[in-house]
């Protein structure tokens, strides 16, 4: 929105104050707001402060300016589902990515439901996307007024962005080149087998903890590096700094892990590195191509998938042979997403078919000749 704006935080309102010659236009309305970009999501949006947007004729019902910007603010939420690192990208970052990078920095943050661990992870991203030092919403007491401001983020879709809808017909791989930029990361393509000079391709095994973990890694890397590739089993902790994240993944040519947010880690590999997602037994190929099958495309990151079959799941540890866990997991993906969730993305581990899913592997390195 343009205009006269005065954004008193502590008080949780933005005001659009309009000159009192212009009449009874827009006067004293007032709109409820919460700027946070996953608005379908209830659970995710119920932790998320409501702000309100109130129109006034006429300055003498405004609060006075105790600071004039003459750049646009931006207003978001650090709430929802922050704190899970795809969702970190997908409901924060990229979204403030596509209203704020046409700005080039000249435009300040203000952050509502403040956490200043997550803002600390993230201040590379931030600082590169701001000049400004980001201003905490709920604490200021000060009224800070803006001739241009953006309440809330909009999201495309899952990890991704549509050109067609962005700003300056921004993209996903522009994303992915600003990250690359902002965190100095040296390899913009991955290895082309038969032309670096005789070097190993590199693999990431992205490892979990808790469920979708793999039970049997030393067979994989055995495996693995029988087929010509150097292997490294990696596990993004949370403490990690997020500028040695970067650096690690960027010099990988192919990951691979079972599907979860360490995955999210496939924004930092260079330009046709290749993504293996094992998608989880269970009817899940619909979330695993959304989150980041579809994504990997946009980044121009070459993507497959391995089908986890029903014996490599540790579901059938838990199970008798004939529960419609194992044998209908159609019929519990219709008792709704909590359902499906709880059984085939947090009650089972993964004891992958190394023989089988070599084929995948060779597949990989097929790719990487060209």
């Amino acid at each position: 929105m343009k205009g006269d704006i005065r954004i008193h935080g502590n008080s949780s309102e933005i005001l659009l104050v309009s000159p009192s010659q212009m009449g009874h236009y827009m006067e004293n309305e007032t709109w409820k707001i919460k700027p946070y970009a996953r608005k379908e999501d209830s659970r995710a949006m119920s932790g998320v402060r409501e702000l309100s947007l109130k129109s006034l004729t006429g300055h003498d019902q405004a609060p006075s300016c105790s600071i004039y910007h003459s750049v646009p603010a931006l207003v978001f939420s650090t709430s929802g589902y922050t704190g899970n690192y795809f969702h970190d990208f997908t409901d924060v970052l990229v979204p403030l990515f596509i209203t704020s990078r046409q700005y080039h920095g000249d435009i300040q943050f203000l952050i509502t439901n403040f956490q200043a661990w997550w803002v600390d992870k993230y201040h590379v991203i931030l600082k590169h996307l701001s000049k400004y030092e980001i201003i905490n919403f709920d604490h200021e007491h000060k009224v800070h007024c803006f001739s241009n401001a953006f309440v809330g983020l909009r999201s495309h879709k899952e990890l991704s962005i549509d050109p067609t809808r962005s700003p300056n017909g921004y993209s996903m791989y522009d994303f992915i080149r600003f990250l690359r930029s902002s965190y100095s990361l040296v390899r913009h393509f991955a290895i082309t087998i038969g032309e670096d000079g005789g070097k190993k391709p590199r693999l990431m095994i992205v490892s979990r903890k808790g469920a979708r973990a793999f039970t049997n890694v030393g067979e994989i890397v055995e495996m693995a590096r029988s087929l010509g590739y150097e292997v490294v089993v990696s596990e993004a902790e949370f403490g990690t700094s997020l500028s040695k994240v970067s650096q690690i993944v960027n010099s990988f040519d192919v990951m691979m892990g079972v599907h979860g947010a360490g995955l999210t880690n496939v924004v930092f590999l260079p330009t046709n590195a290749i993504l293996i997602q094992v998608v989880p037994f269970g009817e899940t190929e619909w979330i695993c191509r959304t989150y980041f099958g579809e994504p990997s495309v946009d980044m121009k990151i070459r993507y497959l998938e391995y089908k986890m079959e029903e014996k490599e799941s540790t579901l059938t540890e838990q199970y008798p042979h004939d529960h419609p866990v194992l044998r209908d997991p159609g019929s519990i993906a219709k008792q709704g997403w909590d359902a499906l969730a709880t059984i085939y993305l947090g009650k089972q581990n993964v004891k992958l078919d190394v023989a089988r899913f070599r084929d995948t592997l060779l597949q990989a390195l097929e790719l990487l000749h060209h």
